[in-house]
């Protein structure tokens, strides 16, 4: 549902992707872990065909982004790590205009929308100006939008920013399901915690590269019976030496 072959970004000099290649699978949930910089928003940015690439060709659901950008983006579900709103519109008038946007049927729309505003309890703000929720009902508000017209496909990028314990939970139960009933979920995330409970692979990335990607027994496989948060920390380490001593 995700395929990337020899993807590759530079701005000017600095290499912010490296010939990344992936395939992920209908019914996977795959989490892509990485510092700040390594390069995990610019291969969202890529794959969803916010950003052109200096080289390489990804596609989802088997329609190249670059080529089929509308077609390939039919099929997405995207939550960015900044949503964007137009802040004048209320809840319920902007996921109108998120089912126009996507073609859904109108009683469709409706009835999807009432489930996921009962589901992450936006019915009370439905009616009120999207500039005046706070942060975390704006990041419920983007994930339901991004849901609203069933996509094969969600890429999704820091999930549970500014969300409460409650909301996180949610949230994860939804990917979750959505996953097992054969939707490929594409996760970034600074917690490792959450990787660990509900990714079906990782990918880790340092400096523009795709250093490991593998199940999480194929990490301890070779780091040892550890937490992910160890075995992480440890790559980054590892990873920053031999950049240092190529530097030399």
């Amino acid at each position: 549902m995700i395929r990337t072959r020899d993807l590759t970004m530079h701005y000017g000099g600095l290499k912010a992707l490296q010939n990344l290649n992936l395939d992920i699978e209908p019914g996977e949930f795959f989490a892509f872990l990485g510092a700040n910089a390594a390069g995990k928003t610019t291969t969202i940015k890529l794959i969803t065909g916010l950003l052109r690439p200096t080289a390489g060709d990804a596609w989802l659901c088997g329609h190249h982004v670059q080529e089929a950008p509308l077609l390939a983006r039919k099929s997405l579900g995207f939550v960015p790590d900044v949503a964007v709103f137009y802040d004048k519109l209320t809840a319920l008038e902007f996921m109108e205009f998120i089912a126009d946007l996507f073609e859904v049927d109108e009683s469709l729309a409706m009835r999807r929308t009432g489930e996921l505003f009962e589901q992450f309890s936006l019915r009370p703000y439905a009616r009120e100006q999207i500039e005046h929720l706070s942060h975390g009902t704006r990041q419920r508000l983007a994930i339901a939008a991004a849901l609203l017209h069933d996509p094969k496909v969600i890429i999704i990028d820091e999930p549970m920013v500014g969300l409460d314990p409650v909301h996180v939970r949610v949230v994860k139960e939804e990917l979750k399901a959505r996953s097992r009933a054969g939707v490929t979920v594409f996760m970034s995330t600074h917690l490792l915690n959450i990787a660990e409970e509900l990714a079906d692979r990782i990918g880790i990335i340092q400096a523009g590269k795709l250093i490991s990607l593998g199940t999480l027994a194929d990490l301890r496989s070779h780091h040892g019976e550890r937490e992910l948060e160890q075995i992480f920390l440890e790559m980054m380490t590892s990873a920053e030496g031999i950049a240092a001593s190529e530097r030399r």
